[in-house]
């Protein structure tokens, strides 16, 4: 699973050229130039130009650029993995997808249109990709598994509420697909931009959950959900320890190992490197 991070994934209106030209200095991880339900149907070809040329600029610095294409099914779809295809950015995110049949011929309209090397992001947003969810994250062009937390409760005839205990147990069903296949996970968008306390309470339930990161929609949500999803420097430091304690009693041929009074084993190992490693690439990016 790519340590590149994903705390931030910012959907973009692509039809918005204000909104497209602000993103370039907006510190998140990756954004989604979005075609789908931010754009209304006589405005999609105008944003599709607009998002390939968002992603082929150059302009976005280290942030990781994604288009969001319409379903294939649509009638804007195939224009929009075509285009997407020839313009080769990191991924589409797809949404909706149900079946690994449905993967196939979006990587299909992708190579065909050149974008050999352009993975997918497969938006899971129904009950059908629900029971699929172990298929749709292993498939082999998928890189991410993106939730869709607002169509899934229209889907299942439930309310957003705060908490989502409704929801949790389709959550959490597809972040074990998602580690099963070793891809990575984000989680849902946060609807109620003008609640900082609610949408921090979910950035922990995401951490808490396993989720690699989270799909926002308003700059806002972009710094808290950094720190969510960023080490602590009381985390980067325990980690440190954990690695030489544990390196130690390995070259010593000790095999009770203890830090802070706490057994050590190969597990809190592994999750310490993988701490260092999210934060060195966090330091990467500046």
């Amino acid at each position: 699973m790519s340590a590149r991070p994903r705390r931030s994934v910012l959907y973009m209106p692509s039809s918005n050229a204000k909104a497209l030209e602000k993103a370039k200095s907006i510190p998140c991880d990756a954004i989604i130039f979005d075609l789908e339900d931010a754009v209304a149907p006589d405005a999609k070809p105008a944003a599709r130009e607009q998002a390939v040329a968002a992603a082929t600029s150059g302009e976005y610095g280290h942030r990781e650029l994604t288009i969001r294409c319409n379903a294939l099914s649509t009638p804007w779809g195939p224009d929009d993995v075509a285009a997407a295809g020839a313009a080769k950015p990191s991924a589409v995110v797809i949404p909706k997808i149900g079946t690994s049949a449905e993967l196939d011929a979006v990587a299909a309209a992708l190579d065909a249109a050149g974008g050999v090397d352009t993975m997918i992001w497969a938006m899971v947003e129904t009950p059908t990709a629900i029971f699929d969810a172990r298929a749709i994250a292993a498939h082999p062009r998928v890189a991410v598994v993106v939730m869709g937390t607002n169509d899934l409760a229209k889907e299942i005839l439930a309310p957003l509420v705060p908490g989502r205990a409704n929801l949790t147990p389709y959550l959490a069903t597809a972040v074990l697909a998602a580690r099963e296949a070793g891809k990575v996970i984000l989680d849902g968008v946060y609807n109620a931009i003008a609640d900082a306390a609610g949408f921090a309470a979910e950035c922990r339930q995401g951490v808490e959950m396993g989720f690699d990161g989270k799909t926002l929609v308003h700059p806002s949500q972009v710094e808290p959900a950094n720190e969510a999803w960023s080490p602590t420097p009381d985390e980067v430091e325990l980690s440190r320890r954990v690695i030489a304690a544990y390196e130690e009693a390995e070259a010593e041929g000790r095999g009770v190992i203890t830090v802070d009074g706490k057994m050590i084993e190969h597990l809190h190992v592994a999750n310490a490197r993988r701490v260092l490693a999210i934060a060195d690439a966090i330091g990467s990016m500046g």
